[in-house]
């Protein structure tokens, strides 16, 4: 037998075809898996509102600082607080919650770098899926606090916004937290999507920019006053159809 012969063969494409289709497969019991095992345990932390930011900030930052005082105000008047369970401005978010008064939720993702979980969570949820740990931060939320933050939080805030722009969510507050950080950005909002007509002149009325963790707060209760927090069978029908 010379050395050609002992060389394995190559595998089928269509046998690679199959085995793969098969993984897929799998897969899609996985997802459905993350979906149920996360509702059940987040069935029960409403009102809650999902606070965004970077996972880069150090905690002697004042954007750290600023987090956690939102965030226990949040917790002291009855919001649980969900973030991404990770560092930065993630655990500034889960740590003012953790000591008030109502829950400290965090949805943690598996990555390769950035992502551990901080210590400061009253629930924590692991997914392996982003477009399952974003659908829990809409599901579950009554406002979105948006603070300083990189690309993840930019692709979290432009999902809230597309979503309640399109009818896809009920109407809620989605507030973004120091202004300076945000003026270019809502500027831009104005000055070109407007202008261009991407977007219509009273979807800038999504966005509330408020620096005030009191004001914050009183925002979000102010948006409620007629309608109180719990969804009408009309939303929570648009919520199942997310």
């Amino acid at each position: 037998m010379n050395a050609e012969e002992k060389l394995p063969k190559p595998l089928d494409p269509e046998v690679l075809s199959q085995a793969y289709s098969a993984r897929e497969s799998w897969r899609v019991f996985e997802i459905m898996a993350e979906f149920v095992e996360s509702t059940e345990r987040l069935s029960s932390i409403r009102p809650a509102v999902s606070i965004f930011g970077s996972a880069r900030t150090a905690p002697d930052h004042p954007y750290y600082q600023l987090t956690e005082k939102i965030a226990r105000k949040l917790s002291d008047a009855g919001f649980s607080v969900i973030s991404g369970g990770g560092p930065g401005i993630m655990e500034a978010a889960n740590k003012g919650a953790f000591f008030g008064s109502s829950p400290s939720v965090g949805l943690n993702i598996q990555l390769p770098h950035e992502q551990h979980t901080n210590p400061y969570q009253d629930i924590s949820q692991t997914f392996r899926h982003f477009f399952a740990r974003k659908v829990m931060f809409v599901k579950f939320a009554t406002a979105y606090v948006v603070m300083p933050g990189g690309f993840g939080t930019l692709d979290e805030l432009m999902e809230a916004l597309t979503l309640v722009q399109t009818g896809k969510t009920r109407r809620m507050p989605i507030i973004l937290v120091c202004e300076a950080y945000w003026r270019d950005l809502v500027s831009w909002f104005g000055n070109t999507l407007v202008k261009e007509k991407m977007i219509n002149p009273e979807d800038l009325d999504l966005i509330k920019v408020i620096d005030d963790p009191d004001a914050i707060v009183a925002a979000i209760f102010k948006h409620y006053e007629s309608s109180g927090f719990e969804p009408t069978a009309a939303e929570q029908e648009i919520q199942l159809r997310l």
